[in-house]
């Protein structure tokens, strides 16, 4: 199956190519800053600290250039505003929103209803009850559906405008916009002829050129059983990991394991724990992907998996005892010796140019 067409990503300059040969030796510069509910952090290997200094400035203020428009926290962003407008009315949309919903539609299509962008309705009503602590009532639930569907959602490419469907509909990118800002932040820095680089934003990692006398960045993965486990390691360039999951994260709703992770064919949340890391050659694609697989759990998400190019990806069920990891085909392939890889805990991915 193919992936999804992508807007052209560029790879720096032909100058920068050319003068490869004889640029000044390069240092890791890094910052962090807070961005779409999270934290990023981006390293980049630049000749002096002014040239880092500038396109670390420049990605991040790409990345909140991104909240502003993605955002379904805030009233204000243009994926807000798209909700406000009239049932069935032709919506102008950036070129960012675009892009975003275009590869969404593929993947809810490829994942057959699995991850859905749609689920807004749902996704504010859990957030509610999770505050309340009080689970959503039947006819609540079912109000939420009407408004929830893939197919409530029209893109029309010649005119590049939206239709929302339905009464009551909202749209939520929480599983595919941070994706999205890290491949931007990344095309930001190899634009400034800064392609060794690597944009971490809240656990999801986007990769550029490996540092300069290395073959890969090394990106450390959860670990699948107890965490005196080691993290296994990840050897990547020119891709991007994203973990997603509710083995850590699972509240507590009228008395109830709840997951935050909603399946959009049910309304519901996820019945049992489950995580999912997936490497793809864009953020964007292993954001969406590694959310889809945690709704179509093991079997069907890496019979997906291996049907796209360029895409791995490990899943694992259950807990203690029950504890149950699968990989995709060429998963373990990506994994570094276990005797070369340090003790780490649990948590979310982290790199390294080790």
């Amino acid at each position: 199956m193919p992936l999804p067409p992508l807007r052209p990503r560029s790879f720096g300059s032909l100058a920068a190519l050319l003068c490869a040969c004889v640029a000044p030796e390069l240092a890791p510069y890094r910052e962090e800053r807070p961005a779409m509910g999270t934290t990023f952090a981006i390293t980049v290997y630049a000749p002096d600290a002014d040239t880092a200094e500038a396109a670390l400035a420049a990605a991040f203020a790409r990345i909140d250039e991104l909240d502003g428009r993605l955002s379904d926290y805030d009233s204000q962003s243009e994926l807000s505003r798209l909700s406000d407008h009239p049932v069935d009315t032709a919506i102008p949309v950036s070129d960012d929103l675009w892009e975003v919903l275009v590869v969404a539609a593929l993947i809810a299509e490829q994942s057959e209803g699995a991850f859905d962008i749609t689920v807004g309705p749902l996704s504010r009503l859990w957030r509610r009850a999770r505050r309340q602590g009080r689970a959503p009532s039947p006819e609540r639930l079912t109000h939420a559906r009407r408004a929830t569907g893939a197919q409530l959602l029209s893109l029309e490419p010649r005119e590049r405008t939206v239709r929302l469907r339905a009464t009551g509909m909202r749209l939520d990118l929480g599983g595919i916009a941070k994706g999205f800002a890290l491949d931007e932040a990344l095309d930001v820095l190899t634009e400034r002829g800064l392609p060794q680089a690597l944009v971490d934003g809240g656990g999801d990692v986007a990769l550029g050129e490996p540092p300069p006398g290395r073959e890969a960045w090394l990106v450390a993965v959860e670990a699948t059983g107890e965490s005196s486990e080691p993290r296994p390691r990840l050897a990547l360039a020119r891709a991007a990991v994203a973990p997603s999951g509710d083995r850590y994260r699972r509240a507590l709703v009228a008395g109830r394991r709840s997951s935050h992770i909603l399946d959009p064919r049910t309304g519901l949340g996820l019945p049992a724990a489950i995580s999912a890391t997936v490497v793809a050659p864009s953020g964007v694609l292993a954001d969406a992907l590694a959310s889809a697989l945690c709704v179509l759990g093991p079997e069907r998400g890496l019979a997906l998996v291996d049907s796209l190019s360029g895409v791995e990806a490990r899943v694992t069920t259950g807990e203690g005892a029950r504890l149950r990891t699968t990989e995709s085909i060429g998963f373990a392939a990506l994994v570094l010796s276990s005797r070369s890889t340090p003790k780490n805990t649990h948590g979310p991915p982290t790199a390294r140019d080790e």
